[in-house]
């Protein structure tokens, strides 16, 4: 089905493949067509905290759907995070998230949520309609700025959703909660918006959705994990002291390059030696950086890591283990005690709920064929999705992947001696129309079927 047919019944034509051919500079009104609204926002990325234009053009196609919105929703904690941690709010930054309510009888309460947030990635994927957009981060860097990870096609996927539920709405009961969440590149968004009322202010879901995009799965699949889908993410920074001095004389100083070497080198016995092999779990270090000049032993080293796990046992061990490895490392070369610190604003391990999943997938499987929604292997990269289901209320909640390569494209990289380009790549280009449309399908399907819920 294409999708000009797949909203016909809902009077919103889409524009098919000369919407491609470029994107318009004026932001688009509700009801235009999902490829012309889909690359205007991939020709229009808006960076973590900044996504001030994209969440205005999705509170606006709420509104004239019949939904009750709210904006600025997270606004109040990234001003007061922004204060505390650069003693300023730098302009255009904020807590751009959107809420929009549509009461529809008695029933449950689903929410479907879409990020907006791009990454700040040169786009080289030669697509017309491909951004040329610079932006500054809101931690001051600038950069060239692309949709690398496919928000753009969430946003659009959330649009198409909304529009088919709104009119489907004779053949369903409940509340529907569609909300449009910032940040979710850097792990604070969700937070900014639970934090700032999300579960207080607005009807509290029964059920959480989410999609995203693959860069490893063909246009037109959808591919799960029920239980672990996605893992805790940690950042660490260790500063390792030594006692600086003259490359010649090393007798005379405590090298922190030694010690940091070192310190790498017993960080890989946690995994193999402390964690059950059965439960994954991976520590890299990232970065490594010490001294400016040959001859010199500088007197500190920093190394940052990244710290993956699911459960949460298995993640308080990793970070036990790397502050006391960090510790007792330094102590064995006579050194100062390294300061080590976790950052506290972490992003959870994402928990699909098996009962959901499985109502869920039985509903995409009945719209798209059970052949092309399949199990997958979880996996540990992090996704902020997780944190609607980590308050007081336990909401269960599900996020799957939505195919987005071109077919033609993914059968000839099986084999291959090179990837397809991976998400967060400047090469990363999803194929729009079916990525899109099965985006819409899916999802109207597994929110249809937890309305339909005894």
């Amino acid at each position: 089905m294409k999708l000009s047919h797949l909203f016909a019944a809902s009077a919103m034509a889409i524009t098919t493949g000369a919407g491609l051919a470029s994107a318009q500079d004026t932001a688009p009104a509700p009801g235009t067509g999902l490829l012309d609204l889909y690359t205007y926002f991939h020709s229009h990325p808006e960076l973590s905290f900044k996504e001030q234009n994209s969440s205005a053009i999705l509170a606006e196609e709420l509104r004239s759907l019949g939904f009750s919105v709210t904006t600025g929703i997270g606004d109040e904690w990234v001003r007061a995070k922004s204060m505390r941690d650069e003693g300023t709010v730098r302009d255009g930054v904020g807590g751009y998230g959107v809420v929009g309510v549509f009461e529809n009888g008695d029933g449950p309460t689903v929410l479907i949520r879409a990020d907006m947030d791009a990454l700040p990635v040169p786009e080289q994927t030669g697509v017309s309609y491909a951004s040329e957009v610079t932006s500054t981060t809101w931690t001051g860097v600038e950069s060239p700025v692309m949709h690398a990870c496919g928000h753009d096609v969430h946003m659009t996927s959330w649009v198409g959703t909304a529009r088919e539920l709104i009119a489907k709405k004779d053949s369903w009961s409940g509340t529907l909660v569609m909300i449009a969440q910032p940040a979710e590149e850097i792990g604070l968004g969700a937070k900014a918006m639970i934090e700032d009322g999300l579960y207080s202010d607005f009807p509290v879901p029964d059920y959480n959705l989410a999609l995203h995009v693959s860069a490893s799965a063909p246009a037109g699949t959808i591919a799960y994990s029920s239980g672990f889908a996605l893992a805790n993410v940690d950042s660490v920074d260790i500063l390792v002291k030594g006692v600086g001095g003259h490359g010649a004389y090393p007798h005379t100083t405590k090298d922190p390059v030694l010690i940091g070497a070192s310190i790498v080198t017993a960080l890989q016995s946690l995994v193999a030696r402390n964690i059950d092999p059965q439960k994954p779990a991976v520590v890299t270090v990232g970065s490594f950086k010490a001294g400016a000049k040959h001859n010199i032993i500088s007197d500190q080293a920093e190394l940052l890591l990244t710290v993956r796990s699911y459960d949460d046992a298995t993640r308080q061990t990793l970070l036990e283990g790397i502050e006391r490895i960090a510790k007792g490392q330094a102590a064995a070369f006579g050194a100062p005690e390294p300061e080590v610190r976790i950052d506290n604003d972490y992003t959870p391990s994402t928990f699909n709920d098996p009962e959901l999943t499985e109502k869920a997938v039985a509903a995409m499987s009945a719209v798209l064929g059970e052949e092309n929604v399949v199990p997958v292997t979880p996996v540990m990269g992090g996704e902020d999705f997780s944190q609607f289901g980590r308050t007081a209320h336990d909401v269960p909640g599900l996020i799957f992947w939505l195919g987005a390569v071109e077919k033609e494209k993914y059968e000839k990289s099986l084999g291959a001696p090179l990837p397809l380009p991976s998400l967060h790549s400047p090469f990363f280009a999803p194929d729009p129309e079916p990525t899109i449309e099965t985006g819409v399908k899916a999802m109207t399907a597994a929110a249809l079927s937890l309305f339909s819920a005894d």
